[in-house]
């Protein structure tokens, strides 16, 4: 069965449609999950899935999965991401990958025949993690890494709660989070970073995602004046604080313990000119694709704590979220590698440093992703751009890697994660 080709004119169009919902007047879109945008955005989207042929569901989260039926029985495979954005974002974060899928399932629905089984192309969400916490909420649900009570309860900075403003713009949906769990899973996203524009590769074979771990740390010293009390008679915690950020990424760049280290935010109390700071609070963002490594940048951050401590400091660490890494599916990867080879793709394996839907739909089958390239590595701004040819390349070999998947119908199956009673291709 071979497919027909994507219409590479209408995915471009429909993405310069979806960036143009939630446009900020000082560059990209805006388009914060359960926002007034996101319902925009949400709309058209599921306009464009009922077009593909599909029918259209939401899940209690607000998942909105497009389903075309396959000919056969068994669990379905899917692909999917997420439409809602960062403030000010670019064009492709995530809308690419739903875009795309339902192209995806327009060419599969032109087919003379439906392969065996069925395909959904699914928008997850709250996957940015910007209104409301934490990050990938709508596939969390699916992987019971959260429970739906607990996520319909999450509260955004606004004082807003996900479970009402679901019901608010339109999308409480009433079907189960677990009625279309996958037999397998493929992500189609930009790199968001440089390496495959570096290296000049079309496709990037996601062979995992990093794990992170977040942290505030605080450092309490004594306020004093900035004139009159010498420098070795002070509790600077400013001063101590920028030091040990600075060995953190100092650290990280010449050990790689971790891989990635960042201080993300930082602030300073009283705040003034003239006062030596008498507290200090940052958050760190440790980032690798080894747990043990991880573990290690943490304890290295405790021991560095206690030395202050040593010195007459008060300090604290505060864990604000811990994702381990993820491994996908190898042999998913290899078969995906093989369609990127015979439809003369040059590709490269890699790893993700950002995370995404996918890293949770792991823990529920078979899952990889593809990437393609980010002009200049450039994500989470306006200026993101990936070239028309790269994005057409990389919505046909996903076309490709999901009709070989429904193909499959005939394979014996087995379990993955029996509560759900997941099967796996």
């Amino acid at each position: 069965m071979t497919a027909p080709a994507i219409d590479r004119e209408r995915l471009l169009a429909r993405l310069r449609q979806l960036g143009e919902v939630g446009a900020d007047p000082r560059g990209g879109r805006t388009r914060l999950a359960l926002s007034e945008e996101d319902r925009a955005g949400r709309d058209l989207v599921a306009g464009w899935m009922r077009q593909a042929g599909a029918s259209v569901h939401v899940d209690r989260i607000g998942n909105m999965h497009a389903v075309l039926e396959g000919s056969g029985g068994g669990a379905p495979v899917m692909t999917g991401s997420h439409i809602d954005t960062v403030r000010r974002a670019g064009a492709y974060d995530g809308c690419y990958g739903v875009v795309a899928g339902i192209e995806v399932l327009d060419a599969i629905a032109r087919l003379p025949g439906r392969p065996a089984r069925t395909v959904v192309a699914t928008a997850f969400t709250n996957e940015e993690g910007v209104r409301f916490a934490p990050d990938l909420l709508g596939s969390r649900v699916l992987a019971k890494d959260i429970s739906l009570d607990e996520a319909l309860a999450a509260v955004s900075g606004d004082g807003a709660v996900l479970g009402a403003e679901l019901e608010r713009i339109g999308y409480a949906g009433r079907d189960s989070p677990w009625r279309f769990l996958p037999a397998a899973f493929v992500e189609l996203h930009i790199e968001q970073g440089p390496v495959l524009d570096r290296d000049g590769a079309r496709i990037g074979i996601v062979r995992g995602v990093q794990g992170y771990s977040w942290w505030q740390v605080s450092i309490a010293g004594r306020a004093n004046h900035a004139g009159t009390t010498p420098m070795d008679m002070r509790l600077d915690a400013g001063a101590a604080a920028m030091s040990l950020a600075a060995e953190l990424a100092e650290r990280a760049r010449r050990e790689g313990v971790p891989r990635v280290a960042t201080v993300g935010t930082f602030e300073l109390e009283p705040a003034a000119i003239n006062v030596v700071p008498g507290r200090a609070v940052f958050t760190v963002d440790f980032r690798d694709l080894d747990d043990e490594t991880l573990r290690e940048a943490e304890r290295r951050l405790r021991r560095a704590l206690r030395r202050l401590d040593e010195r007459g400091y008060a300090t604290s660490m505060q864990c604000l979220a811990r994702t381990a890494a993820v491994r996908f599916d190898a042999a998913l990867c290899d078969e995906i590698a093989g369609l990127a080879a015979a439809a003369r793709l040059p590709c490269a394996d890699m790893h993700s440093g950002a995370s995404h839907d996918a890293q949770m739909m792991a823990g529920i089958c078979p899952t990889a992703m593809i990437f393609v390239p980010s002009k200049d590595g450039i994500s989470h701004n306006p200026q993101e751009h990936t070239e028309p040819a790269d994005l057409a390349a990389g919505a046909g070999l996903l076309l490709e890697t999901m009709l070989q998947l429904a193909q499959a119908g005939g394979r014996t199956a087995q379990h993955k994660g029996n509560e759900h009673g997941i099967t796996r291709l």
